[in-house]
């Protein structure tokens, strides 16, 4: 089928992204007044999610402005490697450091335009012309000369026909995701809720530890042939794993002295700067045996009375999470300090209880697995769309 859709080249022309986008500049001076309700900020937008799921609400106060409309699209500019793209099916308010973006003209059709957003080139684009160190961001000239192939509109709709096909299939499948993890959470807590009591990562023996700093190297063939170890920034966890397919590189023979940051298996790894509470597990299901993290990530490491696998599921649950945000500092470079984490209260269950919380979630993981594969599979099938979409010749 995907042969059918993207076989026939004909009549596709380069254009620049300025060409047949433009960038909307609809501002409201006072948002509640004006009726809208709902206000978007980047942490509301789910990479590689078109769907927006979650928002805050205009009562509670905003200093946002920018206005955007159903069927407009919302791309982060900020941190553009967080690959934050969004349709909106409602109208509201969202953040500075979200570019509303809609079509100039009928030579593209508005619901191609998301999909074009998610491509690798664009991206790739998007992160190579950003500037800043600590909150690097593109800008709308540097966007408008990025350069793609687009198709004629009838190729754009078959290719929309396929590309929002896998897009409601994995919707359904994030659902089918979110009820796993409601049941997951389920289990946790009323463990957690039977007995009651509360102590300190420090008091219950788990050492909380801060990443490295040190020189990376983009990749490997930069490297001496041994010695090397996979450095990971923040951009390398996700909310439940890591990412290695555009990691960093360090040499353990020169920079010798960087002990910190190397992770050994057990260890629960947080971020802590900019992208704040993703939780990722290093157990034997990670195949790579050299990992260093840099310092916007702490390691939490058990060695006393907390199970590792028990620590990982907690942290990944909501309730840690809200908690999280109370020891935030910062906000233009947001972060979350180890003195404060040392002093995070944590649940206080005893070794039996927690090995009965980690079988039940293991069981509900793994009654899970076809979904993840079925997940997979289409995000695969999605990911060749877009790259036939980036990679056309003239």
């Amino acid at each position: 089928m995907l042969e059918q859709v993207i076989s026939d080249k004909a009549g596709w022309t380069r254009v620049a992204f300025g060409d047949v986008v433009r960038l909307s500049k609809l501002r409201a001076k006072d948002p509640e007044a004006e009726g809208y309700e709902r206000v978007v900020g980047l942490e509301h937008i789910e990479p590689g999610d078109l769907r927006i799921r979650r928002w805050a609400d205009i009562a509670d106060g905003t200093t946002f402005t920018s206005v955007f409309k159903p069927g407009q699209v919302l791309f982060g500019k900020r941190r553009a490697y967080q690959r934050k793209v969004a349709m909106p099916d409602f109208e509201g308010v969202c953040s500075g450091d979200i570019y509303v973006l809609e079509p100039s003209s009928d030579a593209l059709m508005p619901e191609l335009l998301p999909f074009i957003c998610q491509t690798d080139a664009f991206l790739d684009h998007a992160v190579g012309t950003s500037a800043g160190s600590l909150s690097p961001r593109t800008n709308w000239k540097s966007l408008a000369s990025f350069e793609f192939m687009l198709p004629p509109i009838q190729e754009q709709a078959r290719l929309v026909e396929c590309l929002q096909a896998a897009d409601a299939s994995l919707a359904s499948l994030i659902e089918c995701r979110t009820a796993a993890s409601s049941v997951a959470e389920a289990i946790l807590f009323d463990a957690i809720d039977r007995q009651g009591t509360v102590r300190t990562f420090s008091e219950l023996g788990v050492d909380i530890i801060d990443g490295d700093r040190g020189k990376a190297y983009p990749n490997r063939s930069q490297l001496k042939p041994s010695g090397f170890c996979l450095f990971l920034n923040a951009k390398n966890v996700t909310n439940g794993g890591f990412r290695f397919n555009d990691c960093e590189f360090i040499d353990e023979q020169r920079d010798g002295l960087l002990r910190k940051g190397k992770l050994t298996r057990g260890d629960v790894v947080l971020t802590t700067r900019g992208t704040l509470g993703n939780v990722a597990f290093y157990d034997a299901s990670v195949p790579h045996d050299h990992i260093r993290i840099n310092s916007g990530m702490v390691v939490f490491r058990p060695h006393g009375e907390v199970q590792s696998e028990f620590l990982y599921y907690y942290m990944k649950s909501q309730s840690f999470q809200n908690a999280i945000t109370e020891y935030q500092t910062g906000s233009a470079q947001p972060q979350l300090p180890i003195k404060d984490l040392v002093k995070m209260p944590f649940p206080d269950i005893p070794n039996d209880v927690q090995e009965k919380v980690i079988a039940q979630i293991r069981a509900v993981s793994e009654s899970f697995s076809k979904v993840e594969n079925r997940h997979d599979a289409l995000v695969s099938v999605k990911e060749k769309l877009l790259f036939d979409l980036s990679n056309r010749e003239i």
